[in-house]
């Protein structure tokens, strides 16, 4: 079982916002003044701390981009941000990892759920008592207004959550959740999904990997004028599903190492990334140099270093894949040393560029003066090859 992650409370006492609600929106011209106005008016007399209502407009083609730039204006503890392309998920993974807010929600802009239950909803995280907290409308102590055909929608779909990934939660599409945000930061680089099923990745990758999920049971009334294609949504969470249990059956979810709490020594975190990159990048260095010294009589010195930078490649992309950063299974393999193999021909070019300069400064230098050249360049190499790794060649 895994370990679960140390939980402090939230300190409330700074200026900065402690909550950041986020409302994604999507040609919502008609809803989204009375809505965003609505909630802050409520957050504004009820939430005991400083707070920030971020609208996350995801390619609005009607007046939702002037609204919400107008609201921001307005509002002190408003702001607007503007994507070019849709999807909820998307919406949501930038503005929560912009937020500096160490409480992150979401709701969605109809206002279907009561918004009494949002200070029930982001208590147990500011308390340190759980790491996410979503609200239900399948829980006892739910109220619920809406039709059949969503009502008999959203219970199978739930059911089969349970039935295929063995999932614990009730209820996965509730559009009104939240996250501390040290554990949105290891969260997101995991979830691929950008869209409706966005939700539901968060929380079984969560779930597996031990994260505490409070439920907050919700009053809830359906928005007759929803702008959700039930059944393309359908359909995509059942691709989603199918994605997931088929990650579940080959062992290549991605790895709960990185979601278990340990400040620095986290693989998600950038110190501990940094620190243990430069440990293999330290031994990567010397094989380097051994193997280009062994090469050098034979081969001569371009192919040498050539040869010896694919063979440290190979094994440094294997062994950070692994160790920095926290990727177990043999999914996304080739992918991921692909993408190295390309960070290597950038490291071919400064290490080899380095020694042709070098041998045109000076035609007669000899092996020492070599070897000083490729460690620095390998130094510098190997800076821009963690940039690299981390933006790009691990990034889900």
């Amino acid at each position: 079982m895994n370990q679960l992650p140390h939980r402090a409370s939230v300190a409330t006492h700074h200026p900065e916002p402690v909550l950041d609600v986020v409302i994604p929106v999507f040609n919502e011209e008609r809803d989204l003044e009375p809505s965003v106005r609505r909630l802050h008016t409520h957050l504004r007399e009820t939430f005991p701390y400083p707070f920030r209502i971020t609208i996350a407009d995801n390619a609005s083609t009607d007046s939702t981009p002037q609204i919400a730039a107008r609201l921001a204006d307005e509002l002190p503890e408003a702001q607007w941000l503007r994507l070019t392309e849709k999807g909820r998920g998307r919406a949501l993974r930038t503005a929560w990892s912009l937020s500096p807010a160490p409480v992150l929600a979401y709701m969605d802009v109809d206002l279907s759920t009561e918004l009494t239950a949002l200070l029930p909803l982001v208590a147990p995280l500011l308390s340190g008592h759980s790491d996410i907290a979503i609200g239900t409308r399948l829980a006892p102590g739910s109220r619920v207004v809406r039709g059949p055909k969503r009502e008999i929608t959203s219970r199978c779909y739930n059911v089969l959550l349970r039935s295929v990934l063995a999932v614990r939660f009730s209820d996965a599409q509730c559009g009104f959740k939240a996250v501390r945000r040290d554990v949105a930061e290891r969260l997101l680089p995991l979830i691929q999904d950008s869209e409706w099923f966005f939700d539901t990745e968060l929380l079984v990758i969560a779930e597996r990997a031990g994260l505490r999920i409070h439920e907050v049971p919700v009053d809830w009334v359906d928005d007759p004028d929803t702008r959700v294609d039930i059944l393309a949504t359908a359909l995509a969470d059942l691709r989603g599903i199918a994605r997931i249990s088929g990650a579940l059956a080959r062992g290549t979810l991605p790895s709960a190492g990185s979601l278990r709490d340990g400040g620095a020594a986290t693989p998600g975190g950038i110190t501990a990334q940094l620190l243990r990159f430069t440990a293999v990048g330290a031994v990567s260095t010397l094989v380097h140099l051994l193997l280009y010294t062994t090469l050098r009589p034979v081969a001569g010195a371009q192919a040498a270093n050539a040869l010896a930078l694919l063979i440290c490649a190979v094994a440094n992309t294997a062994v950070n894949r692994r160790l920095t950063f926290g990727l177990r299974g043999r999914g996304s393999v080739l992918r991921h040393q692909g993408r190295g193999l390309f960070v290597l021909l950038i490291g071919l070019a400064i290490t080899g560029g380095s020694l042709a300069a070098l041998h045109h400064a000076m035609p007669s230098a000899g092996q020492a003066a070599e070897l000083a050249v490729l460690l620095a360049a390998n130094l510098a190499a190997t800076l821009l090859r963690f940039l690299l790794f981390r933006v790009w060649v691990f990034r889900a």
